[in-house]
C-alpha cells in the first residue's frame, strides 16, 4: 500500500475561517523560525468571499524574496492571494531525496491562510520556475483535489507516485534554455501529460532559462479565465 506522506499528499482541507483576515501587504506568517512562508494580500480583497490563491515555489537556491517578482504585481492587480513558502534546505525536498519536511511546511502554510481567508477551491493554483516548476508538477499532480491549476515554468522533471484529481496545466519553456534543455524536459512531459488525460496549455518562447513576463501574464489569465466577475 502506498504511504500517502511519501507520495506527497498534503494534509489540507478547506474550512471556514476562524481568525481575523490579515490586512493588505506582505506578511511573514510566523510559522517557522527560519525561511518562513510569506503571504501577499492585495488591496480590495474581500475575505468573506471566496478568494483565489496561488502558491508560488522558488527555484533551486532561491527564496521567497527572489521569486516574488514573478507574480506579486499580478496578485495585487488581479486581487488574488499569493502564498510563497520556502524550502527548508537550498532546494525542495523532492529534488534532494523525496517528499518530507517541505510538504509538511506547505500544508501548515495553507492551513494558516485558510484560517484567515475563505479560499475558492476552484482557483487554487500551484506555480513555480525551474526546481519550483518541477515541484509544482510533482506536488500538484498528487494533490489535484487541492490545486485546481498548475503554472509550470522551465521544469526539469516530474516525480509522481499517486495521481489525484485533474488540475489544469499551463506549461512554458524557453527554446534557448541550456540549463534544462527543452528537448529533454517540456517536449517530453507535455505529450505524456496529455496522454494521461490532463488538459495542458503549452507555450514555447524564444528565451533562456528564465521566466518571461508576457508568458507569466498568459498564465495568470489562464488561471483566472473562469473567475466570476466581481459585483
Amino acid at each position: 500500500m502506498i504511504d500517502l506522506d511519501l507520495a506527497g499528499r498534503l494534509r489540507f482541507r478547506h474550512r471556514l475561517p476562524t481568525k481575523q483576515a490579515l490586512p493588505p501587504g506582505r506578511h511573514d506568517l510566523g510559522l517557522f523560525a527560519e525561511r518562513d512562508a510569506v503571504l501577499v494580500v492585495p488591496d480590495g480583497l474581500d475575505p468573506r468571499r471566496p478568494c483565489p490563491l496561488v502558491v508560488l515555489f522558488h527555484g533551486g537556491g532561491g527564496s521567497a524574496e527572489r521569486i516574488l517578482p514573478m507574480l506579486e504585481g499580478h496578485a495585487r492587480t488581479e486581487r488574488f492571494l499569493l502564498l510563497v513558502p520556502q524550502s527548508l534546505f537550498p532546494t525542495w525536498d523532492i529534488v534532494i531525496a523525496g517528499h518530507g519536511p517541505d510538504r509538511e511546511r506547505i500544508a501548515a502554510a495553507l492551513d494558516a491562510v485558510a484560517d484567515r481567508f475563505l479560499l475558492d477551491p476552484r482557483h487554487i493554483g500551484f506555480a513555480g520556475h525551474s526546481d519550483g516548476g518541477s515541484y509544482t508538477l510533482s506536488l500538484g499532480l498528487a494533490n489535484g483535489d487541492v490545486a485546481s491549476h498548475l503554472i509550470v515554468s522551465s521544469a526539469g522533471f516530474l516525480s509522481v507516485h499517486l495521481q489525484v484529481g485533474a488540475p489544469r496545466i499551463f506549461l512554458s519553456h524557453g527554446t534557448r534554455d541550456t540549463q534544462i534543455p527543452i528537448g529533454r524536459s517540456a517536449r517530453i512531459h507535455v505529450p505524456k501529460l496529455r496522454e494521461a488525460g490532463y488538459p495542458v496549455t503549452y507555450v514555447e518562447y524564444d528565451g533562456p532559462h528564465a521566466y518571461q513576463p508576457p508568458t507569466v501574464a498568459q498564465a495568470v489569465a489562464f488561471f483566472l479565465a473562469d473567475r466570476p466577475l466581481a459585483t
